[in-house]
């Protein structure tokens, strides 16, 4: 099936001039899912020089207030899931998260039971047949569309938001109940109930706003910075200076 099935250690980067394909680029996978906000420190216990921190990208964000929500639709960020070696990225990501766990469909695309451990509740999550994820998971946009629309991506091509719409950095498998609770809220209205996980939440929100040149709100900035307080040494992921 290719580098995007096999042992689905790839980061997936949709091609913008596409619905159905996407480019497949080898990577960590403790780099680019499950592990996204390990801190690196040194013998010490500081640190890594060559990390770059969370707080750093949070410093380099424009703060702005939102733009009008006038115009706003799915529709202007993606109309469906891309396709990778012909399985849909919905798939793909839920794969990432249970990794070793998957029993895959015949089609080799479909996960069909799997276990792991939910970001945002903290709950270990198993299921037996392909119809409790199509009830108990949804793959959240860490950051929002419609968040992402007020804070500059209506000003951005609609290539940059297909882009921004279907990046794995941007995607993660939730629990369902969860994801409706966040809704469209940004760091300053909904941080995840599992207060563990906050830290590599917010450091993920920063680094896709910064990706994709999108801004936060002193609100927002002030709720990333009390968390990022508690977690100095957390990096940044799949961006760089």
């Amino acid at each position: 099936m290719g580098l995007a099935l096999a042992g689905l250690i790839g980061v997936v980067i949709a091609n913008p001039a596409s619905y159905e394909t996407a480019n497949v680029l080898q990577a960590s996978a403790d780099e680019q899912s499950q592990n996204i906000g390990a801190n690196e420190v040194n013998a010490a216990g500081e640190p890594d020089g060559n990390v770059l921190l969370a707080t750093t990208i949070l410093a380099k964000l424009e703060v702005k207030g939102r733009a009008p929500k006038t115009g706003y639709k799915r529709e202007e960020f993606y109309k469906t899931w891309p396709k990778v070696d012909g399985c849909s990225l919905r798939q793909i990501i839920i794969r990432r998260e249970v990794g070793g766990t998957a029993r895959m469909d015949n089609d080799k695309c479909t996960v069909l039971a799997g276990e792991f451990d939910e970001p945002y509740t903290g709950e270990h999550m198993v299921f037996t047949e392909k119809t409790e994820f199509s009830k108990g998971v949804q793959i959240d946009h860490v950051v929002a569309l419609s968040d992402a629309w007020q804070k500059g991506a209506q000003y951005k091509t609609s290539d940059e938001r297909y882009a921004m719409a279907t990046d794995p950095l941007n995607l993660l498998a939730v629990d369902s109940s969860a994801n409706q609770g966040k809704s469209d809220g940004d760091a300053a209205t909904w941080l995840p109930p599992n207060k563990g996980f906050r830290c590599q939440y917010v450091a993920r929100q920063i680094s896709v706003k910064y990706k994709y040149g999108l801004w936060v709100t002193e609100a927002e900035r002030d709720a990333i910075a009390g968390i990022l307080e508690t977690c100095p040494s957390e990096p940044a992921v799949g961006v760089e200076l």
